[in-house]
């Protein structure tokens, strides 16, 4: 299939939108997702958290919301499959609390974001650990290790 991830970020290091983009490809592989393209945004917190509370009524910080799109894409002829947005502090704190690289957790906030694009979620316990088992299969495929979330 032909997909596209857009990555958007102002203050992360190139190496970073090339983890994020891989992770986004490899998550739509995976998924064996249609033709069509997303967009991964790296923010700050305080974006999150405005985010947070307009679309979640959260008024607090998160490291990663997703906003399922589904539209046709007028540019590639696919489908648009949303747009993922990750507080890079948040990532960061996170990245060092779990003593893993940046990166690895950029890694894993994308595929879970992109998984939440295309319908996946954690609400009960049996969606959790599908959703769960695919982020970390995911991850062993791109080679990136993280403590994942239990």
């Amino acid at each position: 299939m032909n997909h596209i991830v857009h990555v958007v970020a102002e203050d992360a290091a190139p190496d970073s939108e090339d983890t994020v983009r891989a992770a986004g490809l490899a998550t739509l592989a995976f998924e064996d997702a249609p033709q069509g393209s997303l967009t991964v945004v790296l923010a700050d917190a305080e974006s999150l958290r405005r985010l947070n509370q307009k679309f979640r009524q959260i008024d607090s910080v998160t490291d990663v919301l997703a906003f399922p799109d589904g539209s046709s894409d007028l540019e590639d002829g696919g489908q648009y499959f949303g747009d993922v947005v990750i507080a890079l502090p948040v990532a960061s704190q996170q990245a060092k609390q779990a003593r893993h690289e940046l990166d690895a957790e950029l890694a894993l906030l994308t595929v879970h974001g992109v998984l939440h694009l295309l319908g996946h979620d954690h609400g009960t316990d049996t969606e959790k650990e599908n959703m769960w088992s695919r982020q970390a299969t995911i991850l062993r495929q791109l080679a990136v290790k993280v403590k994942l979330p239990s």
